[in-house]
């Protein structure tokens, strides 16, 4: 049993997010800012997406996009979440099943934090869930966000 079941325990609670109107030069600052890979997106207080470092790569560098294209032209709006009262292990097997490395913790469609595989493997020593995570994520050679 982990010592820190829960993701209340695990996710980062400081939040840096975007709009969908913001430029992607403008969340591309924030995450090198603030060294992370992902953003929420939100709209009117609401969370409407993800912009992750590769979504900026894949679908707005390489193709030709200049740096004050919106968010909202490259973001995932297809949101996979979870919530703080769900366990470690939970988590794990919703991002190994959605291919993801990082995932929202939503609460009432509001932000409340974020847990990444690094939080598992920093805040769970001895536990397995980044391992299997990112075999089941990595496993056909493919990785989103």
């Amino acid at each position: 049993m982990l010592v820190h079941n829960n993701l209340q325990n695990l996710m980062s609670k400081n939040i840096v997010s975007v709009t969908p109107e913001q430029s992607i030069q403008e969340a591309a600052a924030l995450m090198n800012q603030y060294n992370i890979g992902s953003l929420p997106v939100m709209k009117n207080g609401q969370l409407c997406g993800m912009v992750t470092d590769r979504d900026i790569t894949t679908r707005a560098t390489a193709t030709g996009g200049n740096a004050n294209c919106q968010v909202s032209q490259c973001m995932s709006d297809n949101i996979v979440s979870a919530t703080s009262n769900m366990s470690a292990e939970e988590a794990a097997a919703l991002m190994a099943q959605n291919q993801i490395r990082r995932l929202p913790v939503v609460e009432n469609n509001q932000v409340v934090g974020m847990v990444s595989l690094g939080d598992f493997a920093t805040k769970t020593p001895g536990q397995q869930e980044a391992g299997t995570a990112l075999s089941s994520i990595s496993q056909n050679g493919t990785t989103q966000a």
